[in-house]
């Protein structure tokens, strides 16, 4: 039980890091996950890396708390429905990635969750941020404030990419809101806020499906995990919010591309 907890302690800092930065979560779980398997049925380690998700969106919730609280007392009435547009932006870029993978969840991890997917989505994003990163380009989107309701929706349907294992959801997100204008400060806000709706519905979708027959050792494992993706992502999202102010992507999209090359090679070789 103890070495379990540690594996999960593990895979709790890995998804604290990589679901913020743009360099997929899942592509480093199936690494993380060939050497430190859980001992658990696969039904239960499937469920565990989704709801384990809940932590990371935790954090993103204890960091935004005032930005996203529209109830606050110390807002002036235009700040609450500033708020209030802010919510309807985040559900509107939500509808198109629900739609889908309520649709097509078990399709799609069925058909793409091999290491050659995930590899070729970690290659193929990481030249586009550098591509992206090389054009010069002037954000037209400074303020969460005046991006559109459009264009919330176009950073939704980018969203949907993210069901493809390997191109992860803040990669997805943050390489179409800085396509269609979004200052960098901007793109990684509103892609976190989109991780809200979309991960806690991921994590429910999953507990429904597995059921609610946990053992106390598995229960013990998801909340190691959950915690400890909480902590560190805490750190991850306020790295990422001052490196980006200062830095642009292309260091991502260099990491992803070895990333890939790295997986396609291993499982070449061993798998």
């Amino acid at each position: 039980m103890f070495i379990e907890l540690i594996k999960s302690f593990i895979l709790g800092i890995v998804q604290g890091i990589t679901e913020w930065l743009p360099v997929s979560s899942t592509g480093h779980m199936l690494l993380v996950d060939e050497f430190l398997q859980l001992d658990f049925p696969k039904e239960f380690t499937d469920m565990f890396f989704v709801v384990i998700q809940f932590g990371s969106i935790l954090a993103v919730l204890v960091l935004y708390f005032d930005k996203l609280n529209p109830f606050s007392s110390k807002k002036s009435p235009v700040e609450r429905k500033s708020t209030w547009t802010l919510w309807k932006k985040v559900i509107i870029g939500c509808i198109p990635a629900g739609v889908i993978g309520i649709l097509f969840d078990d399709l799609i991890h069925d058909l793409l969750y091999t290491p050659v997917v995930i590899a070729i989505a970690l290659i193929v994003y990481g030249i586009l941020f550098i591509v992206l990163e090389s054009t010069h380009h002037t954000p037209t989107t400074t303020s969460l404030e005046s991006l559109s309701y459009r264009k919330a929706l176009l950073i939704g349907v980018f969203q949907t990419l993210s069901l493809i294992p390997g191109t992860s959801r803040s990669g997805s997100t943050i390489l179409g809101a800085v396509f269609l204008g979004c200052a960098r400060p901007v793109a990684a806000e509103f892609s976190f806020f989109l991780a809200i709706p979309v991960m806690l519905g991921a994590s429910g979708l999953k507990v429904l499906k597995y059921g609610l027959n946990y053992t106390a050792a598995q229960v013990g494992v998801m909340a190691v995990g959950m915690v400890t993706a909480f902590v560190v992502s805490l750190f991850c999202i306020r790295f990422l919010m001052n490196y980006i102010r200062k830095h642009d992507f292309k260091v991502f999209g260099w990491y992803r591309i070895a990333l890939g090359v790295i997986v396609l090679l291993y499982f070449g070789l061993f798998a």
